[in-house]
This record gives structure tokens, C-alpha cells and sequence, in this order.
């Protein structure tokens, strides 16, 4: 894997504004140092206690919302009202992780039966954390990627080593500065700024029990070779190209404009974001003008404004691979209903106009890889068969959406469609409460709730005999 630049880059402007050194190897032993450490005081503290300190971390993190908010924008360039709602939605995670962890945790009694027929007296089942967890996480959701694993993780007595994206140091130093400000044990949460050609390494390290990622096939490819081959725990979260399914019985007004934001959220560079839009013969036009022209009236500009509804992509990279995409559907003869171009007033800075694109085939890259950035392909189906075979015909399998209010029709798509979670008549969001997770090549494992938080604990037997 390539080293990359440390670096905040205005995706709005281009300019760099802050450079920072990878660590040098003493460095990084001593973080690893530190963190077995303090995995070894942390491990042994009281729920009551590791709530309170995560309570502590999620009211100062309220406190610093809006300077945050303005990081976040300034380093991947979000709309600010966005980042806003991620920094609060990292506070509501980490409350309720801090409520909820003794509960999920609990021990758990086998049926006695079985526990007597085992020769037992009792037995119990009891999950016991695994260590220091390398945590390898995106910059699209630079603060909630990494909240979302850190929370739980803290709260089952592990510690955390964070390399983050290298366009977001000044977010990942900021959430190494927001534990140690809450009191947790020195070297209970760092950030590692390395390049991502030294992850081997530290992934390899004894020191380092599992890993969790959050990105793209190839990274995820790599980092779970290096694990399997030193057999170590991984929960892998990468990319998806989900669905989005339109059936006759929809509200047709309510999925246009729901199907808009589900789209372009974080300036559609989102795993989640529903990027295929999959719509009934019988109501595919109607559908196709009320969401062309939601597209097609966003406003694109500066993030910092509060009236901007698309900000630019996170790097200039980013916007050549999605032109390209673009480019080569178009080429192909599909159509631009809105949009397939940079916006001719913004000369600098990454921008990318909201698209929506019709006559997609399966000989267009479009159709198999995932388009990040704010470009929709939109599909006409003749019936619900139809619509299921198109939305499974990806290498991906993140989450899906389907509108239709008829129970048969849920049921099946519920059977059906080949993805982590189907929301119906709404679009995918994660919740602290519910596991959120993919199939395929989306990865393996499951993040948030109960079934989350267990994926980096040892579920331990403890079984005993009689005395006599």
C-alpha cells in the first residue's frame, strides 16, 4: 500500500492548509505501548465507571459541536448543517452506548438443563473484552465512523488505536484530545497518524488483539489478508451501490423527496446512500420527473454556507473517478436527465453537479461499481420479480430500500433482497440500537447495538463442577 500525504486540504478551494508528520517507528511503540497499558487498567474498571467517562466525552463533545462541525467541513467538506448533525448524532451514540453497555453485557445463563447435563453446577456465558483494537475508518463520516466503533468498544473495557484517513488528521487528533480531556486512562484511545503503508505493521503487532475497517473493497481486502493470516478478529464495513426500489402502491411525492436525500447526503459520498433507483413501469415516469427536478434544484456551493445543499467531493480524485463513470455511461448512450458535469461557476474547488442518469445497461461501469459522489442511475422495471433481480445484480450488499405499502410485497422483498438491512418507505440510516452491517462484498461483521459491541469481546464459558 502507498504512504499518502498527511495533510488538510480545503476540497473546496484545493489549498492546503496543514501538513503533519506520520509518526516515526519509536513512535508508534510507544502508542502501542501506552495502550496495552492502559488496556490493562481500563479492562478492569466498573460499567458505572466507564459510563461515566463516556457521558464526560459526549458532553464535551456537545460543547465543541460547532467548532467541529467547522473541521469536519473544512477538512471533507460536508455542508456545514451536516457536520453539525454528525457531531450531535456521535453525542446521542455515546450516551446511549453509556446507558445501554451493562445491560448488553450482562452475563447470560445457559437453561439449567443443559448446564446439568453438561455435569455442571452452573455455568455461565460472560464477555470479557479482547484488547487494543486498530481502528482503520474513513474520512466521509470522519467523526461518526469512528464514534460509532470507539463508544461500544471503550464500553466493553477494550482500548483503541485509530489510524485514520490521511485528508482528516485534524479530526483524528481532536478525538484523541476528546477521551484524554474526559479522563480516560492515559493511552486509552490514540491516533495513530501514519501512512496507510505502515497498517501491516501495527496490524501485525502481538499487542494489537482485532481491527476494524471502514472503507473501500481494496483496503478492506488488504487489511483482512493481513489479519486472517495472523488469525486476528476483523469487522469489515466497505462500499455498497444500494437500491432503491419504487413500486406502484409508493407515495410518489414522499420517495422523490426522500429518494434526493438519500442520495446526495454527505455529497452522496456515502456507503449507504441509496444510488440505484429501481421504479415500476406503471410509475417509473411520474417518479423520474418529480426526483429529476429535486436533483436538479440543489444548490451547489460553498459548504460553509448555511444555504448550500451540495458541497464539493472530499478530493480531487474522487471527482475524476466519478467524471469517469459518468463519462463512460454517456458514452455508452445513457442519458443525462440533470447534471453530468462540474458546475461551470465553480472554478475551483472539487464540485460535482447533482446527476441523474437514465438508459443504464449492464456493459456500463455504472451499473456494477459504486458511484461516490451525487450521480443516480434510475432503472425502469416491469414488475416486482424484475425490480428483485436488478437490485441483486451488484457485487455489493450494504443495505437496500423499497417503497411500496403492500405487506406481500415487503415480505418478499424482506426474503429477497440480498443486503444488510431493507428499510421500507424510508431511506437507510444507522441507529446506536440496531446492527448495521453487509453481505457480499460489502464485508463481514456487524457494527452498533448489542451485536456490535460484542464483536470485540471473548465470549467466555465459565463452567463449574461440583465441589465435592
Amino acid at each position: 500500500m502507498a504512504n499518502t500525504a498527511i495533510a488538510t486540504v480545503n476540497p473546496a478551494t484545493g489549498e492546503t492548509l496543514k501538513t503533519f508528520d506520520a509518526l516515526n517507528a519509536g513512535e508508534i511503540e510507544d502508542r502501542l505501548v501506552r495502550a496495552d497499558q492502559a488496556f490493562q487498567i481500563h479492562r478492569g474498571t466498573s460499567f458505572a465507571r466507564r459510563a461515566e467517562l463516556l457521558h464526560r466525552a459526549a458532553d464535551l463533545l456537545e460543547a465543541d459541536q460547532e467548532g467541529v462541525a467547522r473541521t469536519l467541513t473544512t477538512e471533507m467538506g460536508k455542508p456545514l448543517v451536516q457536520a453539525r448533525a454528525e457531531a450531535a448524532k456521535c453525542v446521542k451514540a455515546m450516551r446511549w452506548y453509556a446507558d445501554h453497555a451493562e445491560a448488553l453485557l450482562a452475563d447470560e445463563r445457559p437453561d439449567p438443563a443443559d448446564v446439568r447435563d453438561s455435569g455442571a453446577v452452573r455455568a455461565v456465558v460472560r464477555y470479557r473484552p479482547l484488547g487494543t483494537i486498530l481502528a482503520v475508518m474513513p474520512w466521509n463520516f470522519p467523526l461518526w465512523q469512528v464514534v460509532r466503533f470507539a463508544a461500544p468498544a471503550l464500553m466493553a473495557g477494550n482500548t483503541g488505536l485509530l489510524k485514520h484517513a490521511s485528508n482528516v488528521p485534524q479530526t483524528a487528533l481532536y478525538l484523541e484530545e476528546l477521551f484524554r480531556r474526559a479522563g480516560y486512562p492515559d493511552g486509552c484511545f490514540q491516533t495513530l497518524l501514519i501512512g496507510s503503508g505502515a497498517v501491516e505493521e501495527v496490524l501485525r503487532d502481538p499487542r494489537i488483539a482485532a481491527a476494524t475497517l471502514t472503507g473501500s473493497e481494496p483496503a478492506g481486502r488488504s487489511v483482512a489478508a493481513v489479519a486472517g493470516d495472523e488469525i486476528k478478529k476483523t469487522v469489515l464495513e466497505l462500499g455498497g451501490s444500494d437500491p432503491y426500489v419504487v413500486l406502484p402502491s409508493a407515495d410518489l411525492d414522499k420517495a422523490a423527496r426522500v429518494g434526493v436525500t438519500a442520495r446526495v447526503q454527505n455529497n452522496g459520498q456515502s456507503c449507504i446512500a441509496a444510488k440505484r433507483f429501481i421504479v415500476h413501469e406503471d410509475v417509473h415516469d411520474a417518479f423520474a420527473e418529480r426526483f429529476t427536478a429535486g436533483m436538479a434544484a440543489l444548490t451547489v456551493g460553498d459548504p460553509m454556507d448555511e444555504a448550500t445543499d451540495i458541497g464539493p467531493l472530499a478530493s480531487e480524485q474522487g471527482r475524476s473517478d466519478l467524471e469517469e463513470l459518468v463519462d463512460d455511461a454517456v458514452h455508452q448512450g445513457a442519458r443525462a436527465l440533470c447534471g453530468g458535469r462540474r458546475p461551470p461557476d465553480h472554478r475551483a474547488g472539487w464540485f460535482y453537479e447533482p446527476t441523474v442518469l437514465a438508459g443504464i445497461t449492464p456493459s456500463m461501469r455504472i451499473h456494477h461499481e459504486e458511484a461516490f459522489g451525487p450521480v443516480a442511475t434510475l432503472y425502469r422495471v416491469a414488475d416486482l420479480d424484475e425490480a428483485i433481480e436488478l437490485a441483486n445484480d451488484t457485487p455489493f450488499g450494504l443495505s437496500s430500500n423499497a417503497w411500496t405499502r403492500d405487506a406481500v410485497e415487503q415480505e418478499r422483498l424482506a426474503r429477497d433482497l440480498q443486503a444488510g438491512g431493507v428499510y421500507f418507505n424510508g431511506m437507510t440510516a444507522s441507529h446506536p440500537g440496531m446492527p448495521f452491517g453487509g453481505a457480499k462484498r460489502s464485508g463481514y461483521g456487524r457494527e452498533l447495538s448489542g451485536h456490535g459491541m460484542r464483536e470485540f469481546c471473548n465470549m467466555t464459558t465459565l463452567w463449574y463442577g461440583p465441589e465435592e
